[in-house]
């Protein structure tokens, strides 16, 4: 049997129904929200029984925790009147009749489209001490009890209300282009002859938790001597729909201890991994959406179809890889010291499309 998610509200009345959490954006559709709501519906008065999805922009800062304010931007929502019945019939799924099984009578079905144009979910890691609802996009199924589907004055009691948090997620898709290259060439202080650092990934696209091959090639021709190379990959949050907050954030940094004689030329395949496990402790920093504690990842790259409007987005993520060369510093205190030798690489993080 399928998995089915539920949940019921505090005065036992509404009970909803989902078979899935996930929601994939194939980025011509995405895939339909079918779910079932379970109503038990005696003394409703002249209440409504209302199903809605909504897509919420969640922001704080620290100025404004300071007061207990959060900033929260609704981007979408979508209303539908399930009880009393107002003619409102969607074509029955496969899914809606397996949940049907589950919920029993007075259960009644519900369909959500999500827009092509709506973000991903993503999630900004909180720190110890932050409490609530994390930052961030998230999408939330809720049932309630009311007299109007939006009326700011109409209070909604809260065990009147049941709600699912559910996530929107991207898969890369299955052609992923060949990879990018940068190089930087520098003569330094006392010589004539240059440096030459070349970096090279061998595709566009990498998934969570595999690792990335960064291919390194160094041309020395000076009497310096490169000690070891470091390798870091930052990862860019644009939050765009709250002043335009933009953080960059290390998620990894790795040396490596590869010597390149005066004179000599150096090429070496080096391999690294980003994991949120050697992140734990960065507030902020951007998440794919999480609905428990262990079931996410770092936050998948933007993907920006032609024509989207950035403002929707609410938060844009990208990464960069960043070659640099560790050099002998010469002089009386010798000692390494990193050059201004570094090359950026732009780099792709994203899930892969799972088999069907």
């Amino acid at each position: 049997m399928a998995k089915v998610f539920k949940k019921t509200s505090g005065n036992g009345q509404l009970s909803l129904f989902l078979g899935k959490r996930d929601y994939v954006d194939h980025v011509d559709y995405v895939d339909p929200v079918e779910g079932v709501l379970k109503i038990e519906p005696t003394d409703l008065g002249d209440r409504k029984v209302w199903i809605q999805l909504c897509c919420a922009f969640r922001y704080g800062s620290e100025d404004l925790d300071v007061i207990g304010l959060t900033f929260r931007k609704d981007i979408w929502t979508h209303h539908i009147q399930l009880h009393p019945d107002c003619g409102y019939k969607p074509a029955l799924t496969e899914m809606h009749e397996t949940l049907l099984k589950k919920s029993g009578d007075q259960s009644y079905v519900f369909t959500f489209n999500i827009p092509t144009n709506m973000p991903c979910s993503v999630t900004l890691q909180p720190g110890l001490e932050d409490k609530g609802k994390p930052c961030g996009v998230d999408f939330e199924v809720k049932a309630y009890l009311a007299r109007a589907a939006e009326d700011p004055d109409e209070k909604i009691d809260k065990k009147d209300t049941c709600r699912l948090i559910i996530r929107k997620v991207q898969f890369a898709p299955d052609n992923t282009g060949s990879g990018q290259k940068a190089e930087i060439c520098k003569t330094f202080m006392m010589s004539d002859k240059p440096v030459l650092l070349e970096a090279f990934l061998d595709k566009d696209i990498y998934y969570h938790g595999e690792p990335i091959p960064v291919k390194v090639k160094v041309k020395n021709e000076t009497s310096k001597v490169v000690k070891k190379i470091r390798i870091s990959i930052d990862q860019t949050t644009d939050v765009i729909l709250y002043s335009a907050d933009k953080y960059t954030k290390t998620v990894l940094s790795e040396e490596f201890s590869e010597t390149v004689e005066g004179n000599a030329t150096f090429e070496k395949t080096l391999a690294i991994t980003p994991l949120l496990a050697n992140n734990k402790e960065k507030r902020g920093l951007a998440l794919d959406g999480k609905l428990k504690e262990g079931d996410t990842n770092l936050a998948s790259s933007t993907i920006l179809q032609p024509g989207m409007d950035k403002e929707v987005l609410g938060i844009l993520v990208s990464y960069k890889i960043k070659v640099n060369l560790l050099m002998s510093g010469g002089g009386l205190l010798g000692g390494l010291v990193p050059s201004d030798m570094t090359v950026e690489l732009p780099l792709t993080l994203m899930h892969p499309r799972p088999i069907e």
